[in-house]
Formats: C-alpha cells, structure tokens, sequence
C-alpha cells in the first residue's frame, strides 16, 4: 500500500493489542502456576501495592512501573507543558508527541510489552489534561499506532527502545514539517488581489499566508472577532504584523462580509478532521461554511494530518462538550441559561477542498487517508 507522510514511516504488518485487564478474583484452592513463558504476550499482569508507595505499580516480565497518577504520568504531562513553554508556536499535538517520545527513552521496562502499556498509560495522562481536545487525542493514537505498528519478538530490548525512539523522533519531525507543506501547497490557491475571510486563529493557516506573501501575492483579509476568547483580534494583530490589510467584523456578521467584501475565499483551520470529511473547528466555522455555500464562494479547510480523528459526528450533538465562560454582566437575568460551546461540526457537503501535508484532498479523499494512517 502506497502511504505517504506521517503514514510513509509505516510499516506493513499487524500489531498485538495487548491490554491491562485488571484482577480476577480465583477460586480456592489455587492452581498451582505454570512456568514462566516469555512469548506469552497476553498473559494477564499482576498488580501489587508497594508498602512504601501509595501509588500501585504494575509488574510484567520482571520489570515494574507506575499506573496512571504515579510520578510517570506526572513526568509526560510536564514534559509536555514544558514543550509548549519553549515554543508558543508548538501546536499541542507536536508537543504531545515529543513528550511520549521522551517517555520511551526514559523507560526501565524490560519487556515490548511492559513499554506499549506505559506508553498507553502516559497517552492517557495526556488526554486527561484536556479531555475535549480533539486534536490532543488524535495525535495520541497516532502516535501510538505509528511506534507500535510492528513489533520483532526476538530483537533485543535495546535494539526494540532504539527503533522505538527513532520512530518518535521521526514522527515529530514529520509532523512539524506538515505545516511548511499545507503552506506550499495551500498558496497556490490564492490570486493576486483576492480578498479572504478567516475564521479564528490558526497557526497553520497563518503560515499559509506567509508563503503566499514570500512569493509576492498581494491579498486583504476580513478576520472575525472570534468572541468569547477574541481569537480573532490575535489574528488581526499578527496578520497585520505581516503587512497584510485587514478588516475585523462581528462574528455574526459573515454573510454581510460576504456580499459587501466580495469575498473570493474562506480559509479555516481545523480542530479536528473527521472520518467523513467533515471537520471540527472553533464555533462559527459551520455558519461561515454555510453563508459560503449560498454566496457560490469557495471553503477551504488547512489541517495537519496528525488532527485526523476516528470520529464520525452525525451532527452538532455528537461532539464533545466543552464551554467557555462569557460573562453578559447584570443586565442577564440569573434565570436565563446560557449556551456557550466552543466549537462545532461542518458537515463536509460545505468544504471545498482541505489543504493537507498528505496533498489536497477533497472530504470524500480523507476516509481512504484515515485507513492508510491508522490500519
């Protein structure tokens, strides 16, 4: 199978799902235990308390390590906040990766087991620092997916980490290249005088426009204030730090900009890539979508393919909840509920073209790239 990017370091193969199954109380008396096989990969761990610990730890093949709480999630999660402090333009999924990377060269296991499950479990401790971060997850399970692929029973555990962590080194690197590509390829796309409206505050996005800007297109941009969060206004701000002329307007006000802008493109970004096509991004991407299909103008999306997500929305009350705080001062009565969601879903029929580092895909293209990246 032809793969291509993130996918192209994949190797042919089938993969053991080894999984924690926790205890199972025996009937007495108790069987007397068989000898020790070391290619019995799915025998059931064994748990223990240590008495100077209260976190538990779980021992495989000789070798022990910390369940999720203990200091081996603390360490992933810093790491991870640690990676996103050095560079504010990181994006969360790349610093997810280099920290399960980090995770693999500190490990004691002794066993490939021992190493997927503490992997697994520092995978978790990250999807926990944002249970709702659609991209957080899907470059989790890649990532996981992509180091454990295929595994050599025989090889050395040394030589196994090794590959492992060249995996990881290679995976992050692919994935932070992803931005320079989409860039290329989505300039492309814009012609000298156009006028684009963008939704949010996108860094992949913005790199696009960067290039289109090294190659001499001259363009304008109409920005949404993006409220609760006013991703809009840092938008703005760094779109006019760029010498682009910009124009911000009121998120209700998309279908208006449309017309009185004479809009030639919409260009978002992406929270998320979903099975279907269809993407999931900040709130009011879907009505700029839709304003965009009654004004015949064109919807592109830019997305990383790392934010590729095994989900299938059918619609907005499939994605998850998350709400940020806005506050209406007095003049709200207390009785009166507030909806406030982050994001919502765009149903593919309503995007033109997604700009990827895997090429330019129409939604139909992405399931086919969705099989390639996690099968």
């Amino acid at each position: 199978m032809n793969k291509r990017s993130i996918s192209g370091y994949l190797e042919d193969g089938d993969t053991g799902d080894t999984r924690f199954r926790g205890d199972h109380k025996p009937k007495l008396p108790l069987p007397k235990p068989p000898p020790p096989n070391p290619l019995a990969h799915n025998r059931q761990p064994k748990v223990r308390f240590s008495v100077a610990e209260d976190a538990p730890t779980l021992q495989s093949g000789g070798s022990s390590y910390q369940l999720p709480g203990g200091p081996s999630s603390d360490m992933v999660v810093k790491d991870f906040h640690d990676a996103l402090a050095r560079s504010p333009d990181t994006a969360v999924a790349v610093a997810a990766i280099k920290a399960l990377t980090a995770v693999i060269e500190r490990s004691k296991e002794t066993t490939m087991m021992g190493i997927e499950r503490e992997l697994k479990d520092a995978a978790a401790s990250l999807e926990r620092c944002n249970e709702t971060a659609i991209s957080l997850k899907a470059s989790c399970q890649l990532f996981l997916r992509y180091t454990t692929r295929t595994n050599d029973l025989d090889e050395p555990i040394d030589a196994s980490k090794a590959r492992l962590i060249e995996r990881g080194r290679s995976f992050a690197a692919t994935s932070v290249r992803a931005r320079a590509t989409i860039a290329e390829l989505g300039a492309r796309f814009i012609r000298p005088g156009a006028c684009l409206l963008v939704h949010g505050h996108s860094r992949v996005v913005l790199s696009l426009l960067r290039r289109a800007i090294k190659q001499g297109i001259h363009f304008s941009v109409v920005v949404t204030e993006g409220r609760p969060d006013e991703t809009g206004l840092t938008m703005a701000r760094a779109l006019d730090d760029m010498g682009v002329p910009v124009d911000i307007i009121l998120d209700s006000a998309i279908a208006y900009a449309l017309e009185r802008f004479r809009i030639d493109m919409v260009l978002v970004g992406a929270e998320g890539v979903v099975e279907n096509g269809g993407v999931i991004n900040k709130l009011g991407t879907y009505q700029a979508a839709l304003s965009a299909h009654c004004h015949n103008t064109p919807f592109y999306v830019a997305a990383e393919s790392y934010k590729f997500a095994r989900l299938y929305p059918l619609g907005q009350h499939d994605l998850p909840i998350e709400r940020k705080h806005v506050d209406f001062g007095p003049l709200c009565p207390a009785s009166v509920r507030i909806e406030n969601p982050s994001r919502d879903y765009t149903p593919p029929k309503y995007i033109s073209l997604l700009f990827t580092d895997l090429g330019v895909l129409t939604p139909a293209a992405v399931s086919d790239e969705l099989i390639q990246l996690y099968l």
